[in-house]
């Protein structure tokens, strides 16, 4: 899940505490050995192999890499079948139990012959934050993790945790520390403003009915999303039009994915990665400056 290429996600982490130097090479990946009885292996790569994880002082680019070794369940299955018609050939109709061995030997059979699919995440620290190139739980959970082994404490960083604002709903329930119905509200504020759209032709909205009903909408999404509104409902997230860019953003997690960036040109990895971050801080300060004006709040610098 890319910062460094493609369409971008991106979740966002406060720095709550880190030590003075921080040791990658203390969680990095290894891989996972044929035959080993691991099966799931998850560790820090740099960018680029041999390149190293400061990029200038207080400022680490690293890659979250993820090996898991899984059955293809129709495969597991077929086997199975096999197995159970040789011990009906050889010894008759297999017990429970003998079919939960089987079912055990079959997948083991299968496990020592399947190659590892990896995953990677695409991070960066700077200035005590992270940004993740991903919105999805595993990968951002996973992240917060190998950071918290070596050392550093994360907390979401959304603008109602910064300014200590608690919201509560009889309609969405928070499942994560991240999330809080205020920022269904912005979403839906946001929305308001002249120069945000809902895209009108390939569009996607989510949204949580007064009776706790969850809706997905595609395509052209904005009458029947706007009816749902007039009823009560809460967007939890939808594909926007912002200016030129266009981007799928959460209100309730505060995140976006499919975000469009250039790919910039560059000699070096470390140059595309500093061009792409500031079109991804952009969006983010834009996102933030947006959430002041509309819910009608004073910056944490302000209140200081």
């Amino acid at each position: 899940m890319p910062l460094l290429s493609g369409n971008v996600a991106c979740t966002r982490f406060n720095v709550i505490s880190m030590p003075d130097e921080l040791n990658f090479e203390q969680e990095a990946f290894h891989l996972i050995q044929p035959g080993s009885a691991i099966k799931d292996r998850i560790g820090f790569v740099p960018f680029e192999l041999e390149e190293s994880y400061e990029l200038r002082p207080k400022t680490w680019a690293f890659r979250v890499r993820r090996d898991k070794v899984t059955v293809d369940s129709t495969l597991l299955k077929e086997r199975v079948k096999e197995l159970i018609k040789i011990e009906n050939e050889q010894t008759g109709p297999p017990s429970f139990s003998k079919k939960k061995e089987l079912r055990q030997l079959a997948e083991d059979e299968l496990l020592a012959r399947t190659a590892p699919r990896s995953s990677i995440v695409e991070c960066l620290i700077e200035h005590g934050v992270v940004y993740v190139g991903s919105t999805a739980k595993a990968s951002t959970d996973a992240v917060s993790e190998l950071l918290r082994r070596i050392g550093v404490e994360l907390e979401y960083k959304t603008p109602w945790l910064e300014l200590g604002q608690e919201a509560e709903s009889s309609i969405v329930e928070a499942k994560d520390p991240g999330q809080s119905v205020l920022g269904c509200h912005f979403l839906k504020k946001l929305l308001e403003q002249s120069d945000v759209l809902v895209e009108p032709v390939k569009g996607r909205a989510k949204l949580i009915t007064s009776e706790g009903t969850h809706v997905s909408l595609a395509g052209s999404v904005i009458n029947e999303m706007n009816r749902y509104l007039d009823e009560g409902a809460e967007l939890i997230s939808a594909k926007l039009i912002v200016k030129e860019a266009t981007l799928q953003f959460d209100g309730l997690s505060y995140h976006f994915s499919g975000l469009k960036v250039e790919n910039a040109k560059a000699d070096h990895w470390t140059e595309t990665l500093e061009t792409r971050m500031d079109s991804i801080r952009a969006m983010w300060e834009m996102l933030d400056e947006r959430y002041l004006q509309a819910m009608n709040t004073a910056s944490p610098q302000e209140d200081s």
